[in-house]
């Protein structure tokens, strides 16, 4: 009971109350950024949903940095050699959460015969605090 309720007050600091909702409204760019981009894009038909789909994740990753870096982490400096550090770090780290995602994935889905679904859950999981961990511990430490 004593764990459950570390947790609970972890989970309901100023700081993981405001990555959850800017990691919900990061996910609805990509989303509406990828809904938008994907009728629009008529290079040749069978790179339209990668081309889409890579656009829409850049400029998540873009909200993500801006979100992260001004309201979770309060990192206020825009030195240049700072923000530069930051920016190569954040988006190393999600290329290396992007990463464990499709071998998860991959694992579970097509090694382990799991439901894409419940893979698609449990890899979230995994990715937010692998991005969590990343960016309070490395990219927007104090």
């Amino acid at each position: 009971m004593e764990k459950l309720k570390k947790l609970w007050c972890f989970l309901t600091t100023p700081e993981m109350i405001s990555y959850i909702i800017f990691g919900m409204l990061t996910t609805v760019v990509n989303i509406v950024s990828y809904g938008l981009l994907r009728p629009v894009i008529h290079w040749n038909s069978q790179w339209d949903v990668l081309t889409a789909n890579t656009i829409a994740w850049i400029l998540s990753v873009a909200f993500a940095f801006i979100t992260n870096k001004l309201y979770v982490f309060k990192s206020k400096s825009f030195a240049a050699g700072l923000v530069r550090r930051e920016l190569v770090s954040f988006v190393s780290a999600r290329l290396f959460s992007l990463a464990v995602d499709s071998l998860g994935m991959y694992l579970l889905v097509t090694v382990l015969i799991w439901n894409d679904w419940i893979a698609k859950i449990l890899m979230n999981v995994i990715v937010i605090v692998i991005n969590y961990v990343l960016s309070k511990w490395f990219i927007f430490k104090k």
